[in-house]
This record gives structure tokens, C-alpha cells and sequence, in this order.
């Protein structure tokens, strides 16, 4: 499975607002100027998080976007299946070969499980240069 930028510029979205999270909203303009990515690109992008209720709009001169709930409480699993789709390496459901299908459903099941136990505040508290053996999962 591969992660379009729909759901890696999200993902960074939810993570500049998790980091924001309890100050005050925070616009998508100082977003995109601090990840150098389009503003457009961005509000194309935030209207199906407000709609999926992971972030709410404050209006005003000094509005922006909150998150809708703690950064404890979001997972990546969340944003990627809200701007990405439902999460699967392939097209398996009509795989004949039962291996294959097994093969196929044991990774969307570990992509899955990843993705769901990594929340926004994992994200924004993640030190170091290696991979931490708390997100290590073994197929």
C-alpha cells in the first residue's frame, strides 16, 4: 500500500495541529508556509477531516483549525482511512489462491494494526534515530 500525498500532507496537517493542540487554532496558512506546501492543497484536504469530526474551524481573525479531540485520542489509522480509503496492499476479495488471499489479509491486517496504535501524540513526541521497538510488529 502506498500513501499518496492526500495522506502524508493529513497526516502533517494533524500533526501541526496536535502540536498546537490546547493553545489556540492555528490557520493553514502558517502550515503550508512552515511544510513549504500549497495552501489550496491544504483546504482541499481539511474539509473531509472536519467532516469525519477530527477537527473543528474557528472563525475570526485569529481562526484556524483545532483538533476535535485530544491528540491521544486520533490515530493515524483515523486520518489515513478518512483521505486515503479502507487500507489494502491489493484488490484480494476475488483471489482464489488461499494462500495468497491469507497472505494479503495478514498485511492490510499489519498495516492496520500500525496505523491504529500510532496516535498524533506518538507523532509529536517521537525522538531518536532508529525505529522504536514499541511500534515494532512482526508478521
Amino acid at each position: 500500500m502506498k500513501i499518496s500525498t492526500k495522506g502524508r500532507y493529513g497526516l502533517t496537517i494533524m500533526m501541526e495541529l496536535a502540536a498546537k493542540h490546547g493553545v489556540g487554532p492555528t490557520s493553514l496558512k502558517s502550515i503550508a508556509e512552515k511544510n513549504s506546501l500549497s495552501e489550496h492543497y491544504l483546504e482541499q484536504l481539511i474539509a473531509p477531516l472536519r467532516n469525519a469530526g477530527l477537527v473543528k474551524s474557528v472563525r475570526g481573525a485569529y481562526g484556524g483549525y483545532v483538533l476535535a479531540r485530544a491528540p491521544e485520542e486520533i490515530t493515524a489509522g483515523d486520518i489515513i482511512r478518512v483521505l486515503e480509503g479502507p487500507i489494502s496492499p491489493v484488490d484480494f476479495t476475488e483471489e482464489d489462491d488461499p494462500a495468497k488471499r491469507d497472505l494479503w489479509m495478514r498485511i492490510r491486517d499489519s498495516i492496520a494494526h500500525v496505523l491504529d496504535t500510532t496516535t498524533l501524540a506518538h507523532l509529536i513526541s517521537f525522538q531518536g534515530e532508529g525505529v522504536s521497538d514499541k511500534y515494532m510488529f512482526y508478521i
